[in-house]
């Protein structure tokens, strides 16, 4: 069943078996804001069984791109196109967030984003691979976050 997160009253809703619960929560309704504010975008997720074609595309570019296999079990889900761009998440138990933003156009920018929750470890397999910066959030606290550019076609 699908999920409109809400932004005002945040809620563990679907991501109650993470240990950061609250502040992935935090990070999933900074997304929600920012897609409302920028894009008017009703931000909805699902449940990870039914978001397996997502889920899929996200982990073969991980995997093709940079060979990586992330370890954590999916929560949450969901794709959207805005203004163009393709837009996948993924929420992980551990507390991560990954997003591929993938615009439809040949020589549109096309990235992985990951968002680590507050009070979460940088996950090992991206431990080495990546640096993280830090930005502050009303809504998630500290989120550190990094990413690549896509260089395939999916």
């Amino acid at each position: 069943m699908s999920y409109a997160v809400d932004f005002q009253d945040v809620s563990t809703t679907g991501l109650e078996s993470s240990p950061v619960a609250d502040a992935l929560a935090g990070l999933r309704a900074n997304e929600a804001r920012y897609f409302k504010n920028k894009y008017s975008h009703v931000f909805t997720v699902e449940p990870a069984s039914e978001s397996t074609e997502v889920i899929d595309w996200v982990h073969r570019i991980l995997e093709e791109e940079r060979d990586l296999v992330i370890e954590s079990k999916p929560l949450e889900a969901t794709a959207f196109e805005v203004d163009g761009i393709r837009m996948a998440y993924v929420f992980y138990e551990s507390g991560l967030a990954i997003n591929v933003m993938y615009t439809i156009a040949d020589g549109g920018k096309r990235a992985v984003g990951f968002k680590l929750s507050d009070g979460m470890e940088v996950p090992e397999e991206l431990a080495t691979r990546f640096k993280f910066a830090r930005q502050s959030s009303k809504l998630a606290g500290t989120i550190r976050g990094s990413f690549f550019v896509i260089k395939g076609t999916y």
